[in-house]
């Protein structure tokens, strides 16, 4: 079957696509929900035997009032650690000797505030699909506390993060919204809050206040835990609860309820200053229940105990008189109602397993199996059996004891119940990924074997499809697969995507792969029997690969295979600073051979070397009218050979791969990522502190003369002196948000908020990209001017370079610069002596791009994102612009790299004119 190279490349494309949709529908496992619709419906009633019992109606409130204080990022050593006691005294007062009840409540991951938001309220275990939704968070469908509230004619008020009127429209009867993603501010954001509750408190026509703060978060954000910021948030935090209490307290008379103060974080705070992961810092909260109903005798010591932040809803639908949402995993907090009476400790237990039971019935087909169903089972019928004893003895001491045992027989259904919920949510589904690996990896062996051919646009590809669909093969593999898919989906405890797809749709899956594993092992059989490759018209040269073109291969087909392991996915920067360090030790060998041995096969004699470069070449000189005024480098009159070089350049060319190993040595040191080690401490953390701000700001001036000196030398008069006011203008912004010092100025007072200065430095940005974006138009309309072309784009670089050194933190500056220096080392003393080819070069780059993504500080964890980049110069919240910088602030390494990857190639193909 003959196809056309762009065609076979989108068919394995689209192939690979359904492969990694499969893969990631099996990974990312679907969440535990209740499909039951969310309706008024009679709550289960106390177990009776023989005797009737009165209890059918949900239980009275528990408390007249509840307020949520939520302060995003309170991470649980901020209360219950060295800085609580030190900023926040009345909270310690209240949880270490004071009316309160207070917990370490473990959030799960991703540790953003929307999927928290949905965790605290509905009880569920959001999924990862959420933290794209985090960014515009949509109406909350599923069942949850403030639903059930409003239906019960509770009145809502809200100020704080409109994330909540976003997922609670129509539910408050007054709020305010402000916007969650303006990290620049810490302190209007919290103002707009506080400004309400001196009124708010007075007032008697409400039953729930909920109050978001986000400044503590914004701090984290800008400048870490470890910010002197932090001490002064708390203790602003500190006396906003000290209000709220002290007001509540003056409301409660003897004949009414309690009412509930809760003090609680979304998530925590990286030793980076990010969330969205699952390291400890993370996923530790602090919660702490403050009200009269939890009064402590002399000598009581409460210590925090771990909760899981889910047990919330639970709790406060208890507390409120309400049902308790239908997707709820998590259990009564018990130490809440531990002071009530007996039987309806018992009645609020058995409501809860109740619940839970009806949710793993409908999310696990064999649920009777369940340990924690059968202990549910036991502990309602010892609770009916002690509901009869109960209403025959009232006081007796016999009927508490039995009250004791089935107590602990609820929480332990409760305990086992969540663990059977918890590992459902945890589930992956295998079978879909196992199918699509397997068709990812049929589509890459065909691409694999076509690649001499399909990279180029006249080839035509034979594939060998249709012989083996219609062999004897093809059909025994399909039949296989059928059984297989049959045994699994009958076998499976639980349900597969795969197999509740109709049998067409399945069908076609298996179909597919069969014939993919047919037309691999056609070609295979081709290659290795006759030597022939999947083309019509072979190449004509037999161009051996050599050391290089194989640690290339090998490099990049390994690091896709490692990423089927997720330890390889948490410290993936480790495979990139290993191939980066192989491959600095194989261009060293290169070079050594070449240079020292007199090693016969040199670049210029090899048959493939430079092909590329010459097709480009070739290519482009129809648009020329004269080789004039083409000044592309400084390199030898003959770059593309050894021979050329004489004295320094020749000892150049051999110190460059170990001047290109100490820097990525170097960079290594500046930033620990990943997950294992990336609470160890760093030249980064060290830069960073307060202490060693001068150090910081002298490393931040001679990085930003660094950048000026590497970057300007191919660039116009123009962008030269635009340059060189935009590097002047992000030092002034660093030192107005103080970052880094004047010599003139110790104090460290803001000028402007870095606004004005930010602002200043996009203006020569701009002025830069659009002086490149000039000279390409130009060259587009004038063919001879080739110059133009190759100015251009290198104008259109140093504008990203620029903007990159903007919005890097002071301490990621030294990256920027050792980037731009391995990159100008490798061009002159590597690519060009050593004429590699396209190929070669290209994957250099993604190389090199990928290993500086780590070397800024990244990691696959989105808690590493640095979220205050995408608000540098912006006074107030854009959309676009900010998710716009924030990409470019992360990922500004590989599109450096990408950016000078094609100056490179337009580099060379501009010499190979000039020859011609």
């Amino acid at each position: 079957m003959r196809l056309g190279s762009g065609t076979f490349a989108a068919g394995c494309v689209v192939i690979e696509v359904l492969g990694v949709a499969l893969f990631l529908r099996g990974f990312f496992p679907a969440p535990v929900f209740s499909g039951a619709e969310r309706q008024a419906e009679s709550p289960a009633p106390e177990p009776s035997a023989g005797a009737s019992s009165n209890w059918t109606e949900l239980p009275p409130p528990l408390f007249s009032k509840v307020v949520i204080l939520l302060i995003d990022a309170l991470r649980d050593d901020f209360v219950f650690g060295s800085k609580g006691v030190k900023f926040m005294p009345y909270t310690t007062y209240l949880v270490e000797k004071g009316s309160s009840l207070s917990f370490v409540a473990e959030a799960k991951p991703p540790t953003v505030t929307m999927p928290r938001i949905k965790a605290l309220l509905t009880g569920s275990l959001p999924g990862f699909i959420d933290v794209v939704r985090n960014l515009n968070s949509p109406t909350l469908m599923e069942d949850n506390v403030i639903t059930r509230a409003k239906a019960a004619g509770k009145r809502i008020i809200f100020y704080g993060d409109e994330t909540w009127v976003k997922l609670f429209p129509k539910h408050f009867v007054e709020y305010d919204g402000t916007t969650s993603f303006f990290v620049s501010d810490y302190t209007e954001v919290d103002n707009n809050v506080t400004r309400h509750l001196d009124k708010v408190l007075k007032r008697q026509d409400w039953d729930m206040l909920i109050l978001h703060y986000l400044g503590l978060d914004h701090i984290g954000h800008i400048s870490g835990p470890s910010s002197p910021l932090v001490g002064h948030k708390l203790s602003e935090m500190d006396s906003i609860l000290m209000k709220i209490h002290t007001a509540l307290l003056a409301e409660e008379r003897d004949p009414l309820l309690p009412s509930l103060l809760v003090l609680c974080g979304d998530h925590g705070m990286s030793e980076a200053g990010g969330h969205g992961a699952s390291s400890m810092e993370e996923v530790n909260t602090a919660l702490v229940l403050v009200s009269s109903a939890f009064e402590r005798k002399p000598g009581d010591v409460r210590h925090p105990t771990r909760v899981q932040q889910t047990d919330l809803a639970a709790t406060l639908s208890i507390g409120l008189g309400l049902p308790i949402p239908k997707s709820n995993t998590g259990s009564l907090m018990f130490p809440v109602v531990e002071g009530r009476p007996m039987r309806e400790q018992l009645r609020f237990l058995h409501l809860n397993t109740v619940q839970l039971s009806k949710l793993l019935q409908e999310n696990v087909p064999s649920y009777n199996k369940e340990p924690g169903f059968e202990q549910f089972k036991v502990s309602e019928r010892s609770h009916r059996n002690w509901i009869r004893l109960y209403l025959e003895e009232n006081n007796s001491e016999v009927v508490f004891n039995l009250g004791a045992k089935v107590r602990r027989q609820y929480l332990d259904a409760l305990r086992t119940l969540k663990l059977s919920l918890s590992r459902r949510a945890a589930q992956y589904d295998v079978y879909s990924m196992a199918v699509g690996t397997v068709l990812v990896l049929e589509a890459l062996v065909l691409l694999l074997l076509s690649v001499p051919q399909a990279l180029s646009s006249r080839a035509e590809l034979d594939v060998p499809l249709l012989s083996p669909v219609c062999s004897l093969l093809f059909y025994l593999l399909l039949l296989a697969l059928a059984a297989l898919h049959v045994v699994v989906c009958t076998a499976a405890d639980s349900s597969c995507y795969l197999c509740g797809l109709p049998w067409l749709a399945a069908g076609g899956v298996m179909t597919l792969i069969a014939a993919l594993l047919c037309a691999g092992m056609s070609a295979l059989t081709r290659v290795f029997a006759g030597g022939k490759c999947l083309s019509q018209n072979p190449p004509q040269s037999t161009s051996r690969w050599s050391e290089l073109d194989l640690l290339s291969f090998l490099g990049t087909v390994g690091h896709v295979l490692s990423l089927g392991a997720s330890s390889f996915i948490e410290e993936e920067h480790q495979t990139w600073y290993f191939l980066v360090n192989t491959l600095c030790l194989a261009l060293c060998h290169q070079i050594y051979r070449k240079c020292l041995l007199g090693d016969d096969c040199a670049p210029q004699h090899c048959p493939h070397t430079g092909e590329e470069f010459d097709g480009v070449a070739v290519a482009l000189q129809g648009k020329r009218a004269g080789p004039e005024g083409w000044e592309l480098s400084r390199a030898p009159a003959d770059p593309s050979s050894l021979e050329a070089l004489r004295g320094s350049e020749r000892w150049m060319v051999l110190a460059s791969p170990w001047l290109v190993l100490a820097c990525c040595r170097l960079l290594r040191s500046l930033n620990q990522t990943g997950v294992q080690w990336a609470h160890r401490p760093d030249l980064g953390h060290w830069l960073t502190s307060s202490d060693h701000k001068a150090e910081l700001s002298v490393l931040a001036a001679l990085s930003l003369t660094m950048i000026f000196v590497l970057v300007q030398k191919r660039c116009s008069l123009t962008s030269k002196v635009a340059m060189a006011f935009g590097l002047l203008g992000i030092y002034c912004y660093r030192a107005a948000i103080g970052n880094v010092l004047f010599p003139w100025q110790q104090d460290n007072k803001d000028i402007s908020k870095g606004i004005t200065e930010a602002r200043f430095v996009y203006v020569f940005v701009l002025g830069i990209l659009f002086t490149g974006t000039k000279d390409l138009l130009k060259s587009q309309i004038i063919a001879a001017d080739f110059t133009a072309r190759t100015v251009g784009l290198w104008e259109i670089h140093s504008g990203l370079v620029l903007l990159a050194t903007l919005l890097l933190r002071p301490h990621n500056l030294p990256v920027l610069v050792l980037s731009l220096a391995i990159q100008t080392i490798m061009a002159q003393f590597v690519w060009r002596p050593l004429r590699h080819d396209v190929a070669e070069v290209t994957v250099m780059h993604y190389w090199f791009g990928q290993a500086f993504f780590y070397f800024q500080g990244n990691s696959n964890s989105i808690a590493t994102v640095d979220i205050s980049a995408g608000f540098v110069g912006l006074d107030a919240y854009m959309e676009i612009p900010a998710i716009f910088l924030t990409a470019f602030a992360t990922y500004s390494g590989p599109v450096l790299w990408a950016s000078h990857l094609v100056n490179f190639l337009t580099s060379e193909a501009s010499s190979k004119i000039r020859k011609l």
